[in-house]
């Protein structure tokens, strides 16, 4: 076996920059995991804040409003590496927050635009980390 990374914070952040989607996790009403793939974060704060677009009519947002509690997970299959990301998911629906990351191409997802009441924004808030890599793992301080 391998040995892990000496900085799992470095690596972790190549990771996600490696990566082109994300899993993100929610917790159903009935106390299961769900996950779902999502595009790669609109924004991010290193390994601490990231920004997702969504429906604000979806199960997801749903979830999230009942109950915050929130994973991300970022791989890069070439290297076989990966970063989980525990911590609190907010849906945002106030108009700066919706300004600030949408993108010229959205109408695609939200026909009335930037005001389209069935777009919000996922703010992922992170507590704790995990990076795999090696066939080993070790958590890390966000």
């Amino acid at each position: 076996m391998q040995e892990l990374a000496k900085d799992p914070v470095k690596t972790a952040l190549s990771v996600v920059e490696r990566s082109g989607k994300a899993i993100i996790g929610s917790v159903d009403e009935e106390g299961f995991p769900n996950l779902k793939a999502m595009l790669k974060p609109r924004e991010q704060d290193g390994l601490r804040v990231f920004y997702f677009t969504t429906n604000t009519s979806s199960m997801r947002v749903r979830q999230y409003l009942n109950n915050p509690k929130a994973s991300i997970y970022f791989y890069d299959a070439r290297f076989f590496r990966g970063v989980m990301l525990k911590g609190t998911m907010e849906v945002l629906q106030d108009p700066a927050s919706k300004e600030r990351i949408w993108q010229d191409g959205d109408t695609m997802y939200y026909p009335l635009g930037v005001t389209d009441p069935d777009y919000c924004v996922l703010r992922f808030m992170a507590q704790t980390g995990r990076l795999y890599e090696n066939f080993g793992s070790v958590d890390f301080p966000v």
